[in-house]
């Protein structure tokens, strides 16, 4: 098993501070996603897509998710119908049935705090071991 896949793709979108990439191994389309959670409010959270070639600071915003919905933002200067945007609202209905093919990454960063994780089990899960602790939903290595 890939040491980056996620089993549970939701518990990490959610987790605080996540950046996914998602996979469709039959097309070999990916796209790259952050999700972070707002700082005044624990209950939303802001989407952002990959749009250029630097990992770190190419993201442009996408929309919300709130009450466990995703919304496209209104300021997002990514069209509701470009292939980012629709590809979010895909994953996010499917997340708990993904088709074999689709694969969701984690870059090997802890999607709650985001530092780097170097314990195998960490990267593994995708959380160091003191915030999957923190992380609803998140299940530790036995």
């Amino acid at each position: 098993m890939d040491q980056h896949v996620l089993t549970d793709p939701r518990a990490f979108l959610l987790a605080g501070h996540a950046i996914v990439t998602v996979l469709n191994t039959a097309t070999g389309n990916r796209l790259t996603y952050k999700v972070s959670q707002c700082a005044d409010n624990p209950q939303l959270y802001f989407v952002a897509v990959l749009r250029g070639p630097n990992n770190t600071d190419d993201y442009t915003y996408l929309g919300t998710i709130r009450g466990g919905m995703y919304w496209h933002g209104k300021k997002s200067k990514v069209s509701q119908d470009a292939q980012s945007a629709r590809g979010f609202v895909w994953l996010w209905a499917h997340l708990d049935a993904l088709p074999p093919q689709m694969k969701v990454y984690h870059e090997g960063r802890c999607g709650r705090c985001g530092r780097v994780l170097t314990v195998p089990e960490s990267c593994i899960q995708g959380y160091g071991p003191e915030c999957i602790k923190h992380v609803p939903g998140a299940t530790q290595a036995a």
